[in-house]
């Protein structure tokens, strides 16, 4: 591949689905793959130090160029020696582009075909960014994987708005190949299309030709539902290349994950762990647990018996205390257990496609998240 430390090396594939264990060797390292991307949109993952985060079991973060452009600026970002030796991080980071703010913060921005202009949302301020911006901003950031900018709409959207996109996101596409020159990161291009499997045939195609060393599947996880999406990737990963990684951006709970990694999805980021940990919602093998229900009040059980973050450490009634009195080490314990959590879960799933019976894993996780819990105070 073009860009220098950069590989992707296919280890085996599941025979009973489209799963696959890779490696993805970058400049700061290897990643086991299927692998989730804790969110560190400012250069940080909110409550959670680095050394958490490698406990946890992460091996690559997902940073944000637009929000770090805002503050502190990618060029402090470089003079401080980079997002890698700022945050004090030596695993491999990935930076998205801020085409996702386009859909985020659409009441703030205009898009023309240059590229977007916000209106920054911290100051009321012009942010002009077009691709060739974007991959400055990255390239000052020293992330390992940087992402083209595309355009994301909301969904449902009429096939109109959902082509205009999609051939603007394949332009852009290939204004950002002609911008980057930065060897030893690599770039990976997004699949748009929304819903309609004519435009997502035909953005991949587009994309492929242009020989990127990656590719993520966008435009998913913004107001469709759980089986929209798998028939979406359904249709796409089978026209993307077996020798590179896919990424699916923005992607989603435990079920999601799982569903995307039989039809071959090697990435994931999402902030639902740790958004849905400081709201005292902790993922567990038997479903959600809602911290702040009072059945919990006197619980000496931990959350998990075999976890080892460090919530777990402690009893429910523990936690839920941390909750009710608004003490901040409870979102900080449920951000750990979740993280944890996910990290486990993509391990799990990555021994069970080593050994073809990633079904089976799915269908055992299943059965145990089936037992949601109901009743909230």
């Amino acid at each position: 591949m073009n860009a220098n430390g950069f590989r992707f090396q296919l280890d085996h594939l599941d025979a009973g689905c489209g799963a696959r264990v890779a490696t993805l060797c970058t400049p700061h390292g290897e990643v086991s793959l299927p692998a989730f991307m804790p969110v560190a949109t400012r250069g940080t993952v909110k409550g959670v130090s680095v050394e958490q985060l490698r406990q946890s079991g992460a091996q690559m973060l997902l940073g944000n160029a637009y929000h770090l452009a805002l503050k502190p600026g990618s060029d402090v970002v470089r003079r401080l020696g980079g997002l890698h030796q700022m945050m004090g991080w030596q695993g491999p980071i990935l930076t998205d582009s801020g085409g996702f703010q386009i859909f985020s913060l659409a009441r703030l921005t205009r898009v023309e075909e240059q590229g977007a202009t916000f209106q920054s949302h911290i100051d009321g301020s012009r942010m002009e960014m077009t691709p060739e911006r974007s991959i400055q901003i990255q390239e000052e950031l020293g992330s390992d994987i940087a992402m083209v900018l595309d355009h994301v709409v909301g969904l449902p959207a009429e096939r109109p708005l959902l082509e205009e996109a999609c051939q603007r996101t394949v332009r852009w596409a290939e204004r950002s190949l002609q911008a980057a020159c930065r060897d030893e990161q690599a770039l990976f291009a997004i699949v748009q299309g929304g819903l309609d499997a004519d435009l997502r045939g035909e953005c991949s195609e587009q994309l492929v030709a242009l020989d990127f060393p990656g590719y993520a599947i966008g435009g998913l996880s913004v107001g469709e539902t759980p089986e929209q999406m798998q028939q979406m990737l359904d249709i796409t990963c089978p026209l993307l290349p077996a020798d590179k990684p896919r990424y699916l951006m923005g992607v989603g709970r435990p079920l999601d994950l799982l569903e995307a990694i039989r039809r071959g999805v090697d990435m994931f980021d999402c902030v639902m762990p740790t958004r849905n940990g400081r709201n005292a919602m902790a993922f567990t093998d038997q479903g959600p647990v809602k911290m702040r229900n009072r059945v919990h009040q006197e619980e000496v059980r931990p959350l998990e018996e075999d976890c080892p973050c460090p919530a777990c450490r402690h009893s429910r009634g523990y936690l839920r205390h941390l909750f009710v009195a608004g003490e901040m080490l409870g979102p900080v314990l449920l951000s750990l257990h979740n993280l944890t959590y996910y990290q486990r879960l993509l391990a799990g799933a990555r021994q069970a496609i080593a050994e073809d019976r990633l079904l089976e894993f799915i269908d055992q996780k299943k059965a145990g998240w089936g037992h949601e819990e109901v009743g909230e105070d």
